[in-house]
């Protein structure tokens, strides 16, 4: 659809009043067959599709979307990108889209924004210190960037951040990865959605699986809003509503769906040039492109599907960041918002084949998702075209709920986001 961006082609488009600028994808109607179906238009099933064009040669792909492309969590979500978990196969994983967020921009010809400002978890007890030493020394022996920072070096690093001993949580230090940072959430969306159109990928909005057609244990297809799609691949990729989608092919997921509020004060001046995280005082934040500062923490403790949390978790919230950063008490809160995420028993995700042949899952992310997106994308893109795992998703498979080899990285890693 669009050419290649470039500085050539802003310029040329700025002399022509930025009226020549294409559609950034197509907008076409489903074919009565694909190669292989995605499910789900958000960041990780925009990937799925791009990389089996790009990776794998499909050239005959579609992504389906009940809304608008990136208009459920990927939108919704806090942008951060880190890797430094505890478990082997978490941070393997995480590392793998790591690498893939570092050159995303240039490869998806579009800007995502990624910017690698590092990201903090604090210490507040001995306990906390003790369990980020252990995480450290894990992450150097995976080959993953990770310092121990004392409190001293964090009160010099981060000029608002509450180092005071009278503190209510004193800060004992904190772990540092300085390659993790933020990326817009709605560019990646975008970015992804544009390159795999150029390849050929179908992205169809507007478009609801209500069924499969499933014929001997084998599926051969959705059913949808706008009518029937035969393919004997399906990948489904839909976060907090893949239970909701297993039902429709029979069998049931372990997970459950909460959801996972955020908000954003007005806009400031640069005041936070990292993102800082706390298990113990529960919160995370940082500062947007824009200027707003990103607020977040934990799921709501209750089960449901609306698109707004309870105001407890919010007032919660908003305590902690206050007790990080006392000076922002006088920053207003401009809008808040929730997303759906599904959470696994090990707070990690199901990626590969289901009990239905031909029909793969990609769910379970919890609150972890988008910092995988490059990466789910590509594992889960490798496992439909070659119908077996990669070994970085092999550990992620739906069996280890049965066989007991669980990861249970919930709260080994800090804090799960």
């Amino acid at each position: 659809m669009s050419g290649r961006y470039s500085a050539f082609s802003l310029l040329s488009n700025a002399l022509q009043y930025n009226r020549k600028w294409s559609r950034a994808w197509r907008n076409p109607q489903p074919k009565a067959h694909y190669d292989a179906i995605v499910v789900g238009g958000g960041g990780h099933g925009l990937a799925t599709a791009y990389y089996l064009a790009k990776e794998h040669g499909f050239d005959n792909v579609a992504v389906l979307e009940k809304g608008w492309i990136g208009g459920g969590n990927t939108g919704r979500n806090t942008t951060i990108v880190r890797s430094n978990y505890l478990w082997t196969e978490a941070s393997l994983m995480y590392e793998k889209s790591m690498k893939l967020w570092e050159g995303l921009s240039a490869e998806l010809n579009y800007n995502v924004m990624f910017s690698q400002r590092g990201v903090y978890n604090l210490g507040h007890s001995l306990q906390d210190m003790r369990d980020i030493e252990r995480r450290v020394a894990s992450n150097r022996l995976n080959g993953i960037d990770a310092q121990v920072v004392s409190g001293k070096q964090l009160g010099k690093a981060i000029p608002g951040l509450n180092t005071s001993a009278s503190a209510r949580y004193p800060i004992l230090g904190a772990s540092l990865q300085p390659r993790g940072g933020v990326a817009r959430h709605d560019a990646v969306a975008w970015g992804f959605a544009r390159a795999a159109d150029a390849l050929g990928v179908d992205i169809i909005q507007q478009c609801e699986v209500t069924g499969f057609d499933i014929q001997g244990g084998r599926v051969c297809g959705v059913k949808t809003n706008q009518g029937d799609i035969a393919s004997d691949k399906v990948a489904v990729v839909v976060a907090g509503h893949a239970s909701v989608l297993a039902g429709y092919a029979g069998f049931r997921l372990p997970l459950e769906s909460h959801p996972l509020q955020a908000f954003v004060s007005e806009p400031l001046k640069p005041v936070l040039d990292t993102v800082v995280m706390s298990n113990a005082v529960h919160g995370y934040i940082s500062q947007s492109d824009k200027g707003e500062l990103v607020v977040g923490a934990g799921i709501d403790s209750y089960v449901g599907y609306g698109q707004r949390g309870s105001f407890q978790t919010i007032e919660h919230a908003l305590q902690a960041i206050i007790e990080l950063f006392p000076a922002f008490s006088r920053v207003r809160l401009l809008r808040m918002w929730a997303g759906i995420v599904d959470v696994s028993p090990d707070a990690c995700p199901i990626i590969g084949a289901t009990p239905v042949q031909g029909l793969y899952f990609n769910c379970g992310w919890g609150t972890g998702g988008f910092k995988a997106t490059p990466g789910s994308g590509w594992v889960l893109a490798h496992t439909i075209a070659n119908d077996q795992a990669h070994e970085l998703n092999a550990p992620f498979n739906l069996e280890r709920f049965a066989s007991g080899a669980l990861i249970d990285e919930h709260g080994a890693a800090a804090v799960a986001h």
